[in-house]
Formats: C-alpha cells, structure tokens, sequence
C-alpha cells in the first residue's frame, strides 16, 4: 500500500524530532527510527489497528508519547497526524474535512 503523509503531519513530525534533538543528541534520530518502523508495521498491516475516530486509525509509538492517526482511503494509507499523547487530544479532528 502507498502512504501519503498530509504536509501538516510532516510539520508535526520535523517539529518533534527538531525538539526531541535539542534535548538529547541523537535522540531526535531515535524518534525518527521509531516513526519509520511504526509506518512499515501499518503499511504490512493496515487494519490492524484500533479506531481512535470515525475511520481514522490509532498506533502508539513505542518509546515515545506519539501516536500515527490515518486513514486508508482507496487502498492509500494517508497519515494525518502524528499526535503528543498528552496534548489537545482531538486537535487533528479538522483535518478530516481536508
């Protein structure tokens, strides 16, 4: 499957991994790492996980307080967001009229 990952979910994805290696050196790598892995495991197994939200689907990524929500929409994985667990929980609800 093709994942897309909305301009949005890019910026928030940069802004952690920026934040995340002005605190520990190479830990923005880390995250980084972690993210790459959490989209091949949701590429391989897309349905797998639970719905946080209408048709909008939740994984937790390991390590980090961050969570991947997409969609799969005509067999095309598209990210909305990547989410800090404990901030604003529904802020990225918007985007679904994108």
């Amino acid at each position: 499957m093709k994942v897309i990952i909305a301009k949005i979910a890019q910026q928030e994805f940069n802004d952690a991994k920026d934040f995340y290696e002005i605190e520990q050196p190479g830990l923005g790598l880390r995250f980084e790492t972690e993210i790459k892995k959490s989209i091949l495991r949701i590429k391989k197994h897309p349905s797998a996980w639970p719905i946080e939200y209408n048709e909008v689907h939740r994984y937790l990524i390991h390590k980090f307080p961050y969570k991947i929500l997409y969609s799969i929409q005509n067999k095309i994985i598209i990210i909305l967001a990547f989410a800090h667990q404990h901030r604003k929980p529904e802020y990225w609800i918007d985007r679904l009229k994108q």
